[in-house]
């Protein structure tokens, strides 16, 4: 499949799970330490969970446990008791929990002040658009290749129905690198112009979202994805110079 044909692909994911997790509107409380969610990024139901991340914007260390893995997978089934994926750990509140409903029904409860979405839309319109979305990855973001490991979480700057920072969600999870995710989803109309758009027309532009306001500073501009390797102490926007980054840096193959 070619980069354009790639990317077209992703993009029809994001309209198969309906563009959950574009919008924000933080949690009314932050955890104090960081989540931690093991995950396959093509999983169905491990999407349904990022989606309601990015909707809180809650920062989270993915570690990522694609199929025939073996970084993180045997210490999830250790603290599990199963291979089972999603699999949250709070170490908060020292909470452990399986099945996609129950974590997001957690997070609202724990740190949203507000209610979830309904269990039944959840297991039926949420969950039949999610595997739809899978389906049309097929093996993207599902099965492990060779790699080195990085002594550090990698940090991404995204949003989970962004096309882009999908395409390299999966390469992360491919190559079982551990990385942090700094939700950026949209909470203003002015969020949805092209960047270049939003900084001639609106050059002084103050976002609601705390990590887009963070990213902006940082950078100057808020664009998805953004990558930063504490190991190496590169940073980029741009999917496609991230892939080749990560390959160079990281793949065995």
């Amino acid at each position: 499949m070619t980069s354009a044909l790639n990317l077209l692909n992703s993009l029809a994911t994001s309209s198969a799970a309906l563009w959950r997790g574009t919008m924000s509107r933080p949690a009314a409380r932050q955890p104090v330490e960081t989540l931690v969610l093991y995950d396959i990024e093509n999983c169905p139901y491990c999407r349904l969970v990022r989606e309601a991340l990015t909707e809180l914007e809650i920062e989270v260390l993915i570690r990522p446990c694609p199929k025939r893995g073996e970084r993180f997978r045997p210490e999830a089934e250790r603290l599990g008791g199963r291979a089972q994926f999603p699999f949250l750990v709070d170490p908060n509140t020292e909470r452990q929990l399986f099945e996609s409903a129950d974590i997001i029904a957690y997070l609202y409860a724990t740190y949203a002040d507000r209610k979830p979405p309904s269990q039944l839309r959840i297991k039926t319109v949420d969950t039949a658009s999610s595997m739809l979305a899978s389906g049309l990855r097929t093996r993207r973001g599902m099965f492990a290749r060779p790699s080195v490991s990085a002594e550090k979480p990698l940090v991404l700057w995204g949003f989970e129905s962004s096309p882009y920072a999908r395409l390299v969600r999966e390469r992360l999870c491919e190559l079982e690198l551990a990385y942090r995710v700094r939700p950026i989803g949209k909470a203003q109309w002015q969020d949805f112009a092209l960047t270049p758009v939003r900084n001639r027309l609106w050059p002084e532009f103050e976002h609601a979202g705390t990590y887009r306001r963070a990213l902006k500073a940082k950078t100057g501009q808020v664009m998805a994805p953004y990558l930063e390797d504490p190991n190496t102490g590169v940073a980029l926007f741009e999917s496609e110079e991230i892939l080749e980054y990560l390959d160079e840096a990281y793949s065995r193959l």
